[in-house]
C-alpha cells in the first residue's frame, strides 16, 4: 500500500467517526444567558486571544532564534554575563499582562458575590440526590427529583433529547429580576451549577451561602451538581425556567392551590388501596434510588424494603424514621406532605413483597409532626 492510499484510507476513517459523533458537540462555552455569564465568556474569549498572542510571540521568537542562529549557518554564539535592562523588562512586561488580567477579572468577581437589591430570593438544599427549593417571599415550597424514567437509565428504552438533565419540579422565576439564591445542604457537599448563568457555588451542610441571577430571556435553562455527592450524583440535574412575569405570577398561584388540596387531603380518609395506589409513585420518586424500585436495596449501604424490620415492623417506628430519617436517612418531614408519607407508607409496608395489611392515615401524620 503505498502512502496516498494510507492517506485516503485515514481520511475516510475520520470522515466516518465525524460523522457519528454528537452533533451538538461544543468547544467553547455555553451561550451566556445573564449579565455574569456575559462577563465570564468576555473575560474567557480575552485570556484565550492574551495566551494565544503571547504563545505566537514566545514561540516566534525561539523558532526564529533556532533557525537564524544554528551551528550549520556558520553562527557563532555570542558570550555575555547579564542584562539588567533585559531583566527589568521581561519582569515589567508579564506584570502589565497580569495587571490588565486581573482587573477586569476581579470586577467580574466582585458582581457575582453582590447580592444586596435582590427582587425575590429562593433557599435551594442539596440532598442525596435531589434539590428542593422554598420561596421565601412566596411561601412556596417543592421538591425537584430526576424525571428521566428509569428504563432509559438502564437501556430499556431510548434516551431523550434531555437524558439526565430532565426533572418533575423545576425552578421557575421570573424574568428581569434579580434573584438571590441561598445555598445550603442537607447531608453531604452539593454544588449548584447553571453553567449559562454563570453560577457554580457549593451547598455546603450547616452553611449558607448566596449567590444570584437575573434572566433576561424566557427560556429553559439546565445544570446539575458539580460536586461529587455520592453513588447517584449523576442523578441531580438542576432546571431552571424563566418566565414573563404574568405567567410566573400564574405559576405561583397554582403552586398555591396544590399545595392547599394537599393539606386538605390530609384531613380526609383514605382507603389503603388508594393510599398504595399513590405510595407507589411517591416512592419511585424518591425512595427507590437507594432502596432500588423493586425493593431490594444495595447493602450494606442502603438496605432493603422487603421484608425489613422497618417496613414489617411497629407503624410508628416506621413513621418517625421517615419524618426524622436516622444516620444516612434523610428526614422527610420538611419535604414531603402528609398524604405523601402515609402513602409511601403503605407502599412500603403493603407492596416490594411486604404484606402487612395495615397503613396509617395522613391525620395520624399530620398530628405527629
Amino acid at each position: 500500500m503505498n502512502k496516498r492510499s494510507i492517506l485516503s484510507l485515514g481520511a475516510a476513517f475520520l470522515s466516518v467517526y465525524a460523522a457519528n459523533s454528537h452533533a451538538a458537540y461544543a468547544l467553547n462555552l455555553k451561550t451566556p444567558a445573564t449579565e455574569i455569564a456575559s462577563q465570564i465568556y468576555d473575560l474567557h474569549m480575552m485570556m484565550i486571544w492574551v495566551c494565544l498572542a503571547i504563545f505566537v510571540v514566545v514561540f516566534g521568537l525561539m523558532f526564529y532564534s533556532i533557525l537564524k542562529h544554528r551551528k550549520s549557518a556558520g553562527h557563532v554564539a555570542s558570550q555575555f554575563h547579564e542584562n539588567h535592562w533585559l531583566e527589568v523588562v521581561w519582569t515589567i512586561i508579564p506584570v502589565i499582562i497580569l495587571a490588565g488580567m486581573a482587573y477586569p477579572a476581579t470586577k467580574t468577581i466582585l458582581a457575582m458575590k453582590d447580592t444586596a437589591a435582590s427582587d425575590m430570593s429562593i433557599k435551594v438544599t442539596g440532598s442525596q440526590w435531589k434539590w428542593s427549593y422554598d420561596y421565601l417571599d412566596q411561601d412556596v415550597k417543592f421538591v425537584s427529583t430526576l424525571a428521566t424514567s428509569d428504563d432509559q437509565i438502564h437501556n430499556k428504552a431510548e434516551k431523550g433529547e434531555n437524558y439526565l438533565l430532565e426533572v418533575d419540579n423545576p425552578m421557575v422565576v421570573p424574568v428581569g429580576k434579580k434573584i438571590k439564591v441561598l445555598l445550603t445542604a442537607a447531608d453531604v457537599i452539593h454544588a449548584f451549577w447553571v453553567p449559562e448563568f454563570g453560577i457554580k457555588q457549593d451547598a455546603i451542610p450547616g452553611f449558607v451561602r448566596e449567590t444570584w441571577f437575573r434572566v433576561d430571556k424566557p427560556g429553559t435553562y439546565r445544570g446539575q451538581c458539580a460536586e461529587l455527592c455520592g453513588k447517584a450524583h449523576g442523578y441531580m440535574p438542576i432546571v431552571v425556567e424563566a418566565m414573563e412575569e404574568d405567567d410566573y405570577n400564574a405559576w405561583i398561584v397554582a403552586k398555591k392551590d396544590a399545595a392547599a388540596a394537599a393539606d386538605a387531603g390530609a384531613d380526609q380518609e383514605w382507603t389503603k388501596d388508594d393510599l398504595v395506589a399513590a405510595g407507589k409513585g411517591v416512592y419511585e420518586k424518591n425512595c427507590a434510588v437507594c432502596h432500588q424500585v423493586n425493593g431490594a436495596g444495595m447493602p450494606p449501604a442502603f438496605p432493603a424494603m422487603t421484608g425489613s424490620a422497618i417496613a414489617t415492623g411497629p407503624l410508628e417506628g416506621h413513621l418517625d424514621i421517615i419524618l426524622n430519617g436516622k444516620n444516612i436517612m434523610p428526614a422527610w418531614a420538611a419535604v414531603l406532605n402528609d398524604v405523601d408519607i402515609a402513602a409511601v407508607i403503605a407502599y412500603e409496608r403493603n407492596a416490594l413483597g411486604n404484606n402487612t395489611g395495615d397503613f396509617i392515615q395522613p391525620s395520624a401524620v399530620k398530628a405527629a409532626r
